[in-house]
């Protein structure tokens, strides 16, 4: 199937692997690439020398194209970007938007620039910027997320700006993906359902919960680091719900600590992005202080196992899915699924423009 997405990154599908911390390893990225999808590996969650270290490690794996998901605010974002320039990756992609001179830096370097944005705003401001395309991701998406459904902001975005267009949020399934055809988009990003497959490395027993779950057991919660984060419903998120300002800002200190050890960032590097994050995302210092909970309590569950102690990112999604296929599997019945959604319409046909 070839949309603008798939001659824009050289990928054989439209559907993207979203950037995951914790979960978006070299593993799970080499994985989705070899399918024909785009994978981005997630490297906020990784020192510098981690990332190039990840980025050959999937090179090893695939010779296909794949990303790596930045953070704009990030200290040290312009030497993730060398790094990025330096070892050939194809695509980068954003949770924040990144600045002008960013953009530049990387269309020079001849890197795709996709940022995912939540508002039509966002998706108009960098387009003008020079983003090659934008995932637009609505609030049944997991993690961080809007209040607006995808269905509503999705031909909001399509009609705003004159660069591919990428759904994010709600989607698991070729009927879903013709879905987003139609509304104009040129392709899909999912995360909740590369995340439950086999080749993610997620612990059994925790994609166990998330097949468990249904709908219903999805929720949003601002208790995690102050913003809408939409997440499985259990035990720890109902504690979290009902504890009050005092505890929730000594348990970010406890995780700012521990974060700060695990991916090797003094506190000056720690206080800098911080500094960046209160500007960029216009967060109060508590909000700033409560953002280190995030990456610890998602790795407690994700990398750990320990649901008790860790916090289970999800979209609504989730409560749609019941199997744990290889990246393989689910490309191929997801472009099957398409298919027989479009012969169904009468407009079946080996491409689809975007």
């Amino acid at each position: 199937m070839t949309t603008a997405l798939t001659e824009l990154t050289g990928v054989r599908y439209p559907l993207v692997q979203t950037g995951m911390g914790w979960v978006a390893g070299p593993r799970l990225v080499a994985a989705t690439a070899e399918a024909g999808a785009l994978g981005i590996l997630a490297s906020a969650t990784m020192s510098a020398g981690q990332l190039r270290a990840a980025v050959r490690e999937v090179a090893s794996r695939t010779d296909r194209p794949f990303g790596v998901n930045l953070r704009a605010d990030a200290g040290d974002a312009a030497e993730r970007v060398r790094i990025i320039v330096e070892e050939g990756v194809r695509v980068a992609s954003f949770a924040l938007a990144p600045s002008r001179e960013l953009i530049a830096r990387l269309k020079d370097a001849g890197v795709v620039v996709v940022p995912t944005v939540g508002a039509r705003r966002h998706a108009e401001k960098v387009a003008a910027w020079g983003a090659d395309a934008v995932v637009v991701q609505g609030s049944e998406g997991g993690g961080h997320t809007g209040d607006v459904a995808t269905s509503v902001l999705l031909p909001q975005v399509v009609d705003a700006v004159d660069i591919p267009v990428v759904a994010a949020g709600g989607f698991h399934d070729g009927r879903g993906l013709v879905a987003a055809l139609a509304f104009g988009a040129a392709g899909v990003a999912m995360g909740t359902r590369f995340l439950l497959t086999s080749d993610s490395t997620v612990p059994d027993a925790v994609k166990a919960r998330y097949l468990a779950a249904s709908v219903q057991d999805v929720t949003v919660t601002r208790k995690v680091d102050g913003l809408p984060h939409r997440m499985l419903r259990t035990e720890l998120v109902a504690a979290l719900e009902r504890s009050g300002r005092a505890a929730a800002l000594l348990r970010a200190a406890r995780h700012a600590a521990a974060f700060r050890k695990q991916a090797g960032t003094g506190w000056a590097r720690m206080v800098r992005d911080g500094l960046a994050m209160k500007r960029g995302a216009e967060l109060s210092w508590s909000q700033v202080l409560l953002a280190a909970n995030t990456p610890m309590m998602l790795r407690a569950a994700l990398v750990e196992g320990r649901t008790d102690a860790g916090v289970m990112a999800s979209g609504q999604v989730a409560g749609l899915i019941d199997d744990l296929p290889s990246c393989a599997e689910l490309v191929g019945r997801i472009m099957a699924e398409a298919a027989a959604a479009l012969d169904r319409l009468g407009a079946g046909g080996p491409g689809v423009p975007g």
